[in-house]
């Protein structure tokens, strides 16, 4: 299979997905075995404060000492020893690998896009180096004529307008009536009248004047 930018993608997903898989499983194993080890050490410890001066132990069908039986726990707890720091030694130098082939996956890139351009015209040197490159076929006059007028149809679908096309749009009102306003006259408002009637005044109607009456003739 010949070695392409998708392929390239494709393979750096998968084994990004495959290392991500890989390391939560041995970090459920590891916590499984770690309590195994963890187990086996409290065994040890508990069997030299109890059971040492006990001259034989039947395990398994097995006459065993007590030193012997610590002896079988202890291998536990350096197996999973040794095998933790295997796997950190294991974890650093995936993360150095990781690290490296950042940079060096942009150089081989970088060489890649020499190859081709140096044997752009003999694909058949391209696959020696595992590469390809896919060559365009120019379109031929017909090809471009439908080209056009498939855009233009589709343009015309989708009522597709240039910038000078926009310009010379413009709104438009018809019918309108505009009806003039007029000022309305300000009308003067009465005084107001007092509520109390005048002096002599009867249900509200003045009283007429008295008239007074002239002196009388001296005899």
């Amino acid at each position: 299979m010949q070695a392409t930018p998708g392929n390239d993608a494709r393979a750096l997903g998968a084994e990004a997905a495959f290392r991500e898989k890989e390391w939560v499983t041995m970090a459920t194993n590891t916590r499984n075995k770690g309590t195994g080890a963890a187990l086996a050490q409290q065994l040890i410890t508990a069997t030299k404060k109890y059971l040492a001066k006990v001259p034989e132990i039947t395990v398994a069908g097995s006459s065993l000492t007590p030193d012997q039986i610590t002896n079988q726990l202890q291998k536990i707890v350096d197996i999973h020893t040794e095998a933790t720091s295997a796997k950190a030694t294991a974890k650093a130098k995936v993360a150095a690998e990781d690290t490296s082939l950042a940079s060096l996956r942009t150089f081989v890139n970088a060489y890649k896009t020499y190859v081709k351009g140096a044997f752009a015209t003999t694909p058949d040197v391209l696959a020696d180096f595992g590469l390809s490159t896919k060559a365009r076929t120019p379109l031929t006059v017909e090809a471009k004529t439908a080209a056009a007028a498939k855009r233009a149809a589709t343009r015309a679908a989708r009522h597709t307008m240039g910038s000078v096309q926009k310009k010379s749009v413009k709104g438009n009102v018809t019918g309108v009536v505009v009806t003039p306003t007029t000022s309305v006259p300000s009308v003067v408002a009465a005084p107001a009248t007092s509520g109390v009637p005048a002096p002599g005044a009867v249900n509200g109607v003045a009283a007429p004047a008295t008239v007074a009456a002239p002196p009388p003739h001296a005899a």
